[in-house]
């Protein structure tokens, strides 16, 4: 009784989480809540709390003390990266479908075939941070025996962000890939109805400059859902051609796309190339559904729902540099800066992909910790009284 007492509390919990600023209309309740997070004004999380606030939350739900900080860690570092439709947002879900039996806290990751530069994994319906870690791991190993690496895995869940495992074949001197598909939540051009994941991908290499990289790391859709739960918790409208209402048509209204949940695809509608987006999207699905052997594309289970384990299918890659031209690490760092160089449109300067992360980690290492909005500490300090834990402490702002 006491089990499923917990659960529908942490589901309703959840689902207020997600929407706790989609409310139109001001009441007094409202206006004494918007005064509370006024008080976390000039605070921040340090990363270390971050990490430990959430490994807390991970081992009450149930996880093993290694397998909750390695969920911890990636979420604090998708947050660290400015990635937080990603980072702790996430941490609630998980803890969701963990106490709906969704996820098994305690499984293991079990290697199905394992052919010299290829291997394939059956996640055991483990966490997905903990199979996407194991899978990189062995995928990097491969890439210093033969030169590159191929493990592609089922049985997942939600993995966190896809560059946490480009960067650790990177931290190896290694090119990294890494993508997943997920519930259906693109609609493929000229269609209504979502059949597509997000399906983001990423790649990324060092190069031969200290600090210098190239860390590619997105959704096929327009946008990560992530996004327009970020924008609903701000109470602020999304730009057009990131989603669909209901009725099949574009909308800037965050909640009407939530309800909707049909995604657009990378570039929007067929006029703005749309199809490019839905194609790559398709490419993930190929290399993660299709060859491994998981649910795909429209028959993965809705993420609104909880009928069903998730059986995400996922693909890591880690390629060795020097099993090809000598050279290319420097050829990498000598075209970045010939990009940066570029003459630009406006006050702002050319960037490459990583760089905008880049900044936001040196904002957040100058600063002591990391921003977070006021709505979203307020979710988790209540979070953390229905889990029985500390909340996170936070700190002033260091200027």
């Amino acid at each position: 009784m006491l089990f499923v007492v917990r659960k529908t509390l942490i589901s309703r919990f959840y689902e207020l989480f997600v929407r706790s600023t989609s409310l139109h209309r001001i009441s007094t309740a409202t206006v004494r809540s918007m005064a509370a997070v006024a008080s976390y004004d000039g605070q921040v999380v340090p990363k270390d709390e971050v990490v430990r606030f959430i490994e807390d939350c991970m081992r009450k739900a149930g996880t093993r003390a290694e397998d909750a900080h390695v969920v911890a860690h990636h979420l604090m570092t998708a947050d660290y990266r400015g990635h937080f439709s990603h980072g702790m947002n996430r941490m609630q879900m998980y803890v969701n479908e963990i106490e709906s039996r969704l996820t098994d806290p305690v499984a293991r990751p079990r290697v199905v075939s394992d052919f010299q530069a290829t291997a394939l994994v059956d996640g055991e319906n483990a966490l997905g941070q903990v199979i996407g870690k194991y899978c990189m791991e062995m995928a990097i190993e491969k890439a210093k025996k033969f030169g590159i690496g191929m493990v592609a895995a089922r049985g997942s869940n939600h993995y966190g962000i896809c560059g946490y495992y480009t960067m650790m074949a990177m931290e190896q001197g290694l090119i990294g890939f890494s993508c997943t598909n997920t519930s259906p939540l693109m609609a493929p051009t000229r269609s209504t109805k979502a059949a597509l994941g997000t399906n983001p991908l990423s790649l990324g290499m060092a190069g031969a400059c200290e600090g210098d990289e190239f860390v590619l790391d997105m959704a096929t859709t327009a946008v990560a859902l992530g996004k327009i739960e970020l924008a609903i918790r701000k109470d602020e409208d999304i730009p057009e051609g990131w989603a669909l209402d209901s009725q099949g048509e574009v909308t800037r209204n965050a909640q009407e796309a939530y309800d909707g949940a049909a995604m657009m695809p990378l570039g929007g509608t067929e006029r703005t190339s749309g199809y490019k987006g839905y194609g790559l999207g398709l490419m993930v699905e190929i290399l993660c559904g299709v060859l491994t052997g998981s649910q795909f594309g429209p028959n993965i289970r809705n993420w609104k729902t909880a009928d069903r384990v998730a059986d995400l299918g996922q693909c890591f890659m880690a390629i060795n540099p020097a099993a090809f031209a000598e050279g290319s690490k420097e050829r990498l760092s000598t075209l970045l800066e010939q990009l940066r160089d570029l003459p630009a449109a406006g006050a702002v300067p050319v960037l490459v992909a990583g760089d905008p992360e880049r900044q936001h980690m040196k904002k957040v290492d100058k600063e002591g910790g990391i921003t977070y909005h006021p709505n979203q500490l307020k979710a988790s300090e209540e979070f953390a009284k229905l889990m029985g834990v500390q909340p996170m402490k936070l700190v002033p702002k260091s200027v």
